[in-house]
C-alpha cells in the first residue's frame, strides 16, 4: 500500500494564487473551522487584504447532528463584517462529501444573504455526496474512504497533512 505524501506548504502557495484570481471587489474570506480558518487567516495576511477574515462552523447545521451530537466548534462562527450583499469566498482545507460545505452555507445565510458564495479548497479528495464543486482546488487526490485527511499547523504556522485510517 502506498503512502500519500502531500506538501501542504507548496499547495498553500497554489491556493494563494488561485484565491487571488477569485477575489472581487467587496469580497470577504471566510474560513471553515478549523483548517479552513487557519488558511483564511494566513491568506488574509499574505495577500494583504483589507479588513478581517471570518470563521464559520458547520456544527449547528450538520445533517449528522443527531448521531454526532454538539461539536465544540459550534461557537466558532465569527463574521466581523456584514454578510448581506457581500461576495463571500469560503476557504476549506479538505473537500470530501460536500456536507460540511452545505452546512456552512446554511450557517452563512443565518447572517444574511450574500451577493455570491465561492468555494476554494486546498485539497479535493472526491467522494462527493452533494452537488458541490470548488471554484479552485490546489490538488485533487484519491484517499481511501476509511482514511481521514486533515490539515495540521505547527507553532511556526507551517502547514502539513495528517492521514489517519480506521
Amino acid at each position: 500500500m502506498s503512502t500519500l505524501h502531500l506538501d501542504a506548504e507548496a499547495l498553500y502557495a497554489d491556493l494563494a494564487r488561485g484565491v487571488q484570481r477569485l477575489l472581487q471587489p467587496d469580497c470577504a474570506l471566510v474560513g471553515i473551522w478549523s483548517g479552513g480558518a487557519w488558511l483564511a487567516e494566513r491568506l488574509q495576511q499574505d495577500l494583504k487584504l483589507p479588513g478581517q477574515h471570518g470563521v464559520i462552523s458547520s456544527a449547528l447545521h450538520r445533517d449528522d447532528f443527531g448521531s454526532k451530537g454538539m461539536n465544540a466548534s459550534a461557537d466558532h462562527t465569527k463574521l466581523p463584517f456584514e454578510v448581506e450583499g457581500r461576495h463571500i469566498l469560503l476557504i476549506d482545507d479538505v473537500l470530501y462529501t460536500g456536507r460540511t460545505t452545505r452546512a456552512v452555507i446554511n450557517e452563512l445565510f443565518d447572517f444574511g444573504r450574500p451577493a455570491s458564495v465561492t468555494l476554494a479548497v486546498l485539497v479535493d479528495r472526491g467522494g462527493r455526496e452533494l452537488p458541490i464543486e470548488p471554484a479552485f482546488s490546489a490538488a485533487r487526490v484519491a484517499v481511501a474512504p476509511n482514511q481521514r485527511l486533515s490539515l495540521a499547523k505547527d507553532e511556526a504556522g507551517r502547514f502539513s497533512f495528517d492521514v489517519k485510517g480506521d
